[in-house]
């Protein structure tokens, strides 16, 4: 589904990602690990197109993307939840979520909210006229999940979804995760400090450190000691 080789990007001349190469397969869950700094959510804007690729070359379904808006993105089937959620704090739990779907063609658009983003997260139907600012940092986060994939995504990639959130809720967005990963082939990047989130979800994981991708496999076959050398701190 994604293919990216030989990624090269960063900030005006400050290069931050080198040579970086992974794949996403369809309908998997793959982790994205690393300390601080090392250019994760570098990545993610990089993908979403909010920065420009330098070198090598990203594919999304057969394609390369080169220039392509972060809308225009967004309307090939990519969506993006930021580390910080980006919520709309002064619009209601329905208003955000009906800003979702301004990634889909307008024939597809509605003021009604598909019924499968209240099954997998109730909250929001019992909240569905509160302000995004008055909801709590887990609600905001379902919130801000549920919105990404209310444009039914091909891609879905997420910065940090388990951030400052409660274990319950933590727990919650993994099963959600895993199910629309497996119901709907949506290949998913999760990316995380947080090595027990992504092993609770994730079937197949990268480590990046300073710029590059030094590790990868499947979660099911992780060295322990590799793994404290590339992200103890």
């Amino acid at each position: 589904m994604l293919q990216v080789s030989q990624l090269q990007a960063g900030y005006d001349e400050t290069i931050i990602l080198r040579d970086v190469h992974f794949e996403i397969p369809k309908g998997k869950i793959v982790g994205l690990l690393g300390r601080n700094g090392v250019g994760k959510t570098t990545l993610m804007k990089v993908l979403m197109g909010l920065l420009p690729v330098t070198g090598g070359s990203v594919q999304f379904e057969g394609k390369t993307l080169k220039k392509e808006r972060p809308e225009h993105r967004a309307r090939s089937g990519i969506a993006y939840v930021p580390q910080g959620r980006e919520i709309f704090s002064d619009l209601t739990i329905k208003e955000n979520l009906l800003l979702g779907m301004e990634a889909l063609p307008k024939s597809q658009r509605s003021t009604t909210i598909p019924e499968e983003i209240f099954g997998w997260f109730p909250v929001l139907r019992e909240m569905i006229d509160r302000k995004g600012g008055d909801l709590s940092g887990g609600q905001q986060q379902q919130l801000a999940i549920a919105r990404a994939l209310i444009s039914n995504p091909k891609l879905l990639l997420l910065d940090e979804p388990m951030e400052g959130i409660q274990p319950s809720i933590v727990q919650l967005i993994q099963d959600v995760l895993v199910q629309i990963a497996k119901e709907k082939e949506m290949g998913i990047i999760l990316v995380e400090h947080n090595l027990d989130a992504v092993l609770s979800c994730a079937e197949y994981f990268y480590i990046l450190d300073r710029g590059s991708m030094v590790m990868n496999g499947r979660c099911d076959e992780i060295n322990e000691d590799d793994l404290q050398r590339h992200l103890a701190v």
